[in-house]
């Protein structure tokens, strides 16, 4: 198994439609120990999920904005493990004021709380976890949506995963030194709660499949869980600050398939 004996914290189990629970699901599968996060509200939906996992897994309150919870799930699992392999960040949120075409219009406000969850929240978990991953190294993954192009609708999440981006390449940079990879993996479109959070989001969905030559099913998470999976293995040991696109190629497609004929008449 690829993971056999890793210990890894995985954030952001909402529902089994989750991309973090497929993940969380992926790496048992794989051999790994495994604790998930959640904070507030949500509690009750992530200790829900958990208790449909392969096997029986402890759920830690965590606020990614909040230091002290950081701190305190880090004493935790280093009194627990005494060490962490590594981790998976699926944390984003963004007002809906800065969602859904109005990017001209969002006040700071709401632009600086999409960047700081999700993407300043990676180096900050990232740091609270460091002691108990410097001595031995480890992998770090993320959950992004390319953030190299404009997209409809995505507007200011999409300006905060390209900070993401940013912060992947310079944690790659700094922990580097100390064995500690950094990646980010490109997801296409899933049907999760964050992703019908996003005004259209179903309108993008629907043309992702005609695009991506390998086609693509907004309904599994699969794939990128294990790829996510792959990433946070040894077999990984030679990647650090990429962007891993696991979407069915869409992103290497200038256009969805033309039929020759409508080429033709097209005068291509």
């Amino acid at each position: 198994m690829l993971l056999e004996g890793k210990k890894l914290l995985v954030t952001g189990v909402l529902t089994r439609e989750s991309i973090a629970y497929a993940t969380a699901q992926s790496l048992q599968e794989q051999g790994a120990e495994i604790v998930l996060t959640s904070f507030g509200r949500a509690m009750g939906l992530t200790e829900k999920s958990a208790k449909r996992l392969p096997q029986p897994v402890d759920v830690l309150e965590m606020d990614a904005n909040d230091p002290a919870q950081i701190d305190a799930v880090a004493t935790e699992l280093g009194s627990r493990w005494g060490r962490v392999d590594g981790f998976l960040h699926a944390i984003a949120f963004a007002p809906q004021d800065a969602l859904g075409g109005n990017f001209l219009h969002t006040p700071w406000e709401s632009v600086g709380t999409a960047i700081q969850t999700s993407a300043y929240s990676l180096k900050a978990i990232a740091v609270g976890l460091l002691p108990h991953m410097k001595e031995h190294g480890g992998a770090i993954v993320s959950l992004d949506f390319d953030a190299r192009f404009a997209w409809p609708i995505y507007d200011w999440m999409g300006v905060a995963k390209a900070s993401l981006e940013a912060v992947t390449r310079y944690l790659a940079r700094d922990l580097g030194p100390d064995g500690i990879r950094v990646n980010t993996v490109s997801a296409g479109p899933l049907r999760t709660i964050a992703g019908k959070g996003i005004p259209g989001f179903q309108v993008l969905a629907d043309g992702w499949h005609a695009r991506a030559p390998l086609g693509w099913d907004t309904g599994d998470a699969g794939p990128v869980a294990d790829a996510i999976a792959f990433l946070l293995s040894d077999l990984a040991r030679g990647i650090t600050g990429e962007m891993v696109h696991v979407d069915g190629g869409y992103h290497a497609m200038g256009s969805a398939p033309v039929e020759t004929g409508e080429a033709d008449a097209a005068g291509v």
